[in-house]
């Protein structure tokens, strides 16, 4: 159960899933389905559709991403590590994923992405102990770039999702 959620057993309906699994679900489905509609009235919820939905009207037909964030159940980011091909010397470590599947009712396949700041260098997520998260280095990222490292994951173990971008990263079906 995600976020220390205790199952209720004397009630007939069982919760299988939180609400972060049904938000990644919807996010794949709007990733799949990647059509044009007119934009929706809260232009960062989760469930906006199409696809580029969060960017301008103009950049819509480009999107193939919907790039989010996971908070566990303190409230931070999520991290993940991912294999850096440029041999630069920042830290590999992310917090920004995109879906790849999901599957087994909650679990999902996540493609970490690289942090990228407005001039498409790498943006080092690390504070300077380099151990935890500096949460204003967040700030600085604009970009993204498709990374060859996923992870697996229950989505039932976070408590929050955080939509930040609907992007074009030239994702092969």
């Amino acid at each position: 159960m995600g976020c220390g959620r205790v199952e209720d057993v004397t009630n007939e309906r069982k919760h299988d899933r939180g609400c972060v699994c049904d938000v990644v679900r919807a996010i794949k489905d709007i990733q799949d389905a990647a059509t044009n509609d007119e934009c929706p009235q809260c232009p960062t919820n989760c469930f906006l559709e199409p696809l580029g939905g969060l960017v301008s009207p103009a950049a819509r037909h480009r999107a193939d991403t919907r790039v989010f964030m996971l908070l566990t159940k303190d409230g931070d980011p999520f991290k993940a590590f991912f294999r850096d091909t440029d041999n630069c010397d920042n830290d590999c470590i992310s917090v920004y994923f995109r879906v790849e599947d999901i599957f087994d009712g909650c679990c999902a396949t996540l493609r970490v992405l690289e942090p990228l700041d407005s001039n498409r260098h790498e943006v080092d997520l690390l504070s300077e102990c380099g151990t935890k998260i500096n949460l204003r280095k967040l700030c600085k990222v604009r970009n993204f770039r498709l990374t060859g490292s996923c992870i697996t994951v229950d989505l039932n173990c976070f408590c929050a999702i955080e939509c930040v971008a609907d992007v074009f990263l030239n994702v092969c079906d």
